[in-house]
């Protein structure tokens, strides 16, 4: 079987943990290739429980699946370990989870650093969560990370942190009025939730390619979304990695030639986190009545999401950029009592009608929203299982959103639970 990525198709918190869980029972490995814990999914069982996950891929709670945290993540061991235990406290078997000898590590010097660097930036600051995830990033890409393989040679893991910290030092001395710190209790800290998790550590790579050789169905599960990637997305309000569908090659190590079906998670209307540019974005008694009615809090973060109205723009943008094959279109109960229900279909920009999203950064923040205003729907949609057992004026909208979007909704969101799904066509067949 050929692998299947599953992507954010806005700025993230489409319910992407939903979308994975109800899949879970029919994949035998679920893969996280990007992000860190700085995004979350939400997923509720059938019997009520509620999961707020962070780094553990949503497989997790599915019954035999093999989680892998793929080469793309950054991983906090001490968050990493509090899930854990968070979780196999709740009775799940966190057995399966394996993690890429490749992903990097996020060190404490990170998150010091991520945290002051962001309040320096005062009003110009970008909404980082402040743990630890684009410095870690920048190491990366510098050439100064540690991965988890340095986990099993001391030696190694003592001379990356202490040179990474002979700049890292004067950075938080210096510049930031901050307390050096102390190279040897970091790998000390280090060195002692990695007992825990060198078992866990393997090529992940000749694991997935085995399992495709086998037939075996591989879930690639990408964090944030679309218009949160580093080179596709509102930069610089971005995060620091690629939640597009190609990043889920380069995250997993698995060829772009064994992903041949991309589904995109849309929200029946738009919420983003933190700063950047946001055409549909509500401020009037609609924008409350979905952050409430919607549950619009971050997983991670505690704070509230922007909420506005669907923006066709962006998801015809999120179709492009990924290529997509099919929506999972999220949260169309939550619409269920409004009179009228406005849909973004293009933008004006500076006085010009503009129907893709705009070139340059300036553009999109003049961007002003051109609504088309469709009939809504009163009924409790949340028992509908068929597009048939949608109102009329539910199923015209869900029509209107797959021709705006240019990609098939294959399946509707009616609810938070598992089973609260109309499910037009399967996603693994």
């Amino acid at each position: 079987m050929p692998a299947v990525v599953l992507i954010g198709a806005q700025w993230g918190d489409e319910g992407k943990g939903k979308a994975t869980d109800l899949l879970g029972g029919r994949v035998q490995y679920v893969v996280r290739y990007q992000g860190g814990n700085n995004a979350g999914h939400t997923v509720v069982t059938p019997d009520g429980e509620k999961y707020a996950l962070r780094l553990i891929p949503s497989g997790v709670l599915a019954p035999d699946a093999t989680c892998v945290i793929g080469n793309g993540v950054v991983i906090d061991p001490g968050v990493l370990l509090e899930e854990m235990d968070g979780l196999s406290a709740r009775g799940v078997d966190v057995s399966r989870i394996v993690i890429s000898a490749d992903a990097h590590l996020i060190m404490p010097y990170h998150v010091a650093i991520d945290k002051v660097a962001e309040r320096y930036l005062g009003k110009a600051k970008i909404g980082t969560t402040g743990r630890g995830i684009g410095p870690a990033y920048q190491d990366k890409v510098a050439r100064l990370g540690v991965r988890t393989q340095d986990l099993f040679d001391e030696s190694i893991l003592r001379q990356k942190v202490e040179s990474a910290l002979d700049l890292k030092n004067q950075i938080l001395t210096k510049i930031y009025n901050r307390k050096a710190l102390d190279p040897h209790a970091v790998v000390d800290e280090l060195l002692v939730h990695g007992e825990r998790i060198k078992p866990m550590i393997t090529d992940t790579r000749v694991l997935l390619r085995d399992a495709l050789d086998r037939g075996d169905n591989v879930l690639l599960e990408g964090s944030q979304g679309t218009l949160l990637d580093v080179d596709h997305g509102t930069y610089p309000f971005v995060t620091s990695s690629n939640p597009t569908g190609g990043g889920a090659a380069v995250g997993s190590g698995i060829g772009p030639t064994r992903i041949t079906r991309v589904i995109g998670i849309l929200k029946a209307y738009t919420t983003r986190v933190g700063s950047g540019p946001f055409p549909t974005e509500l401020f009037d008694e609609y924008g409350e009545m979905l952050r409430k009615v919607g549950g619009e809090v971050g997983v991670n973060t505690g704070r509230d999401r922007r909420c506005g109205w669907f923006d066709a723009v962006i998801a015809r943008y999120a179709t492009m950029v990924n290529g997509l094959t099919d929506i999972f279109l999220t949260k169309l109960d939550i619409l269920s009592g409004l009179d009228k229900v406005p849909v973004c279909v293009a933008y004006d920009v500076d006085g010009e009608r503009v129907d893709t999203v705009p070139t340059t950064q300036t553009g999109f923040h003049h961007a002003k929203p051109v609504y088309e205003y469709l009939d809504g729907w009163w009924e409790d949609i949340s028992g509908a299982r068929t597009m048939a057992d949608l109102p009329t004026n539910a199923r015209v909208y869900v029509e209107r959103l797959e021709e705006l979007s240019g990609a098939p909704i294959s399946v509707i969101g009616v609810g938070p639970g598992r089973e609260e799904n109309v499910v037009v066509r399967d996603l693994l067949d």
